[in-house]
């Protein structure tokens, strides 16, 4: 086993760790004692098969179809056709990043042992992640409620060797995929089929994706401000720990903190904390809370995908009967005694596939993103334009103004990818009743989680577009002046991507080299190594 595996127990996934999976090719493994979980939980389940109980998902249809009973010669064949009627997505693929996190947060679903599923089931996932093979799974057909059902049953069809997978370069049929990684097509047994496309890992994986990138983006916003505040010839008194003190929100006490900071030692703060200005635009001065205000957002989607990850999410789930009193109250113990199943096992139905906990919280998280954009816009204009900007900096920052142009359409394009975040609306207040209304409450949590994806991607090249602004408004401030030791690295972090604006060039590409320093988490690197102690 590698230093880099991640050992999946059923309860302890955490965001770096499907980060970690997803991006940097982490390998996989499963804990002993969840393997156990497994295997007990599939003795349950082969015992209610043995008892011939009608049972949802076990030897019943579906959805509308649930009152259709199946023989026990065709359950196995239900379990196949589930997968085949459900891989109806469309679209253009999902990226690979987004496919793996959607598997490992599968397979941490399934070793909590309440699924059913046999051990080799969870062995091909796991080879299927260790060894690259990347089912193709088309991005839209999710409704986030009887979880992510098309996306998961794209992404496990490759398990009977059906549909399609990549590896190693090449787009190529399921069982051929499984072949060059040494392993057979699985037949499924009884609830498998149901227990590997009835959840919410899709939302869930590019939730904590979502989570490692925003608490990143947070944290270059607050980078992208303190340069701004810094060049501006902003007060940095509005970060004053006595005033966040008074106001004790966790995420305005951290954007602060990292304000100052970024700016400690700066001759530049030093050099007009006595001028006669009393008080700056809220762009600036308002950082701490705007900026905090979103960090706080960005922490509550991290507790709901906290808990997801490491939740059972399928539909029925088998538990231990004589476990089930010990959870519930009187009356809801009185019906789980009711529950289907043996003298040995409970098959419980419910709805934990729902993804609404998760739904509320990203497009909360886009709402929030937004804000972080259209803050760092209006600084750019306080950058650019001469109605509002400081006398030492010229109109869009050009020496030339009139001749040429500067940095003004920089932000025209950031006040266009503005609108396009606040455009992006509210996905999880949306309901499409399906299955001839049996499921007449859906989520859209997935795509709530494309929502907030794509406006953090935006949000990014925004706080790109502030920080090439700031960066060209230094070079109007006094040389001799030396700027903080976390904004004076940040200025020098752009300059190695993007020189002076000495006369007028497109600045397309410049703009997109900065974004990606900012998504990457370069830039938070280079500052950090500046600094005494890391950002916040």
């Amino acid at each position: 086993m590698s230093e880099a595996t991640v050992v999946l127990d059923g309860e302890s996934l955490t965001p770096a760790d499907v980060a970690a999976v997803a991006r940097e090719g982490a390998d996989v493994a499963i804990a002993d004692e969840a393997r156990e979980a497994v295997r007990v939980a599939r003795e349950r389940v082969e015992d209610v098969v043995e008892s011939d109980e009608a049972v949802y998902g076990v030897n019943t249809g579906f959805g509308e179809l649930v009152d259709e009973r199946i023989p026990r010669e065709k359950v196995a064949q239900l379990q196949t056709n589930l997968l085949r009627s459900h891989s109806a997505g469309s679209g253009d693929p999902l990226p690979t990043e987004a496919v793996r996190a959607m598997l490992v947060a599968r397979v941490n679903a399934l070793v909590k042992g309440y699924s059913g599923v046999r051990e080799v089931v969870v062995d091909h996932l796991v080879t299927m992640l260790n060894e690259r093979v990347h089912p193709v799974v088309p991005r839209t057909g999710s409704l986030g409620a009887s979880g992510d059902l098309a996306p998961l049953a794209h992404a496990t069809i490759v398990l009977i060797g059906e549909g399609e997978a990549e590896f190693e370069g090449d787009r190529l049929d399921g069982e051929t995929a499984l072949a060059r990684a040494g392993l057979e097509p699985l037949t499924l047994g009884a609830k498998e089929g149901l227990a590997l496309i009835n959840g919410t890992q899709l939302t869930a994986g590019i939730g904590a994706l979502l989570v490692v990138d925003t608490e990143r983006l947070v944290r270059a916003a607050d980078v992208a401000g303190a340069l701004t505040t810094e060049v501006t010839l902003s007060s940095t008194v509005p970060s004053h720990p006595a005033i966040q003190a008074v106001r004790p929100h966790e995420g305005q006490a951290a954007s602060a903190a990292n304000l100052r900071r970024l700016t400690a030692d700066s001759e530049i703060v030093d050099s007009h904390r006595n001028c006669d200005r009393v008080q700056d635009a809220y762009s600036t001065r308002c950082l701490p809370q705007v900026h905090g205000a979103v960090r706080d957002a960005v922490a509550h989607l991290r507790d709901a995908v906290e808990v997801e990850l490491n939740s059972a999410t399928d539909n029925p789930l088998v538990f231990r009967r004589d476990s089930i009193a010990d959870r519930t109250d009187d009356g809801a113990a009185a019906g789980a005694a009711r529950a289907s199943g043996t003298d040995r096992a409970a098959v419980l139905s419910g709805g934990n596939f729902h993804g609404e906990p998760l739904a509320l919280r990203l497009d909360y998280l886009t709402g929030a993103l937004t804000e972080l954009a259209a803050i760092a816009e209006r600084r750019v204009d306080r950058l650019l334009n001469p109605n509002t900007q400081e006398p030492h900096l010229p109109p869009f920052l050009t020496t030339e103004p009139g001749l040429r142009s500067g940095y003004m359409i920089a932000q025209y394009t950031a006040a266009a990818l503005v609108n396009e975040c606040r455009a992006a609306g509210r996905p999880s207040t949306d309901n499409t009743p399906v299955s001839g209304n049996q499921e007449d409450h859906v989520s859209m949590s997935a795509t709530a989680a494309w929502g907030a994806r794509e406006t953090a991607d935006r949000v990014a090249r925004v706080v790109g577009i502030e920080l090439c602004c700031a960066a060209q408004a230094a070079e109007f401030v006094d040389d001799d002046l030396a700027p903080g030791r976390g904004s004076g690295a940040a200025y020098e972090a752009v300059r190695e991507r993007v020189p002076p604006l000495d006369d007028d060039r497109p600045l397309a590409d410049e703009m997109a080299a900065v974004a990606e320093l900012v998504a990457s988490g370069d830039l938070e690197a280079r500052v950090n190594a500046a600094l005494d102690e890391p950002l916040a």
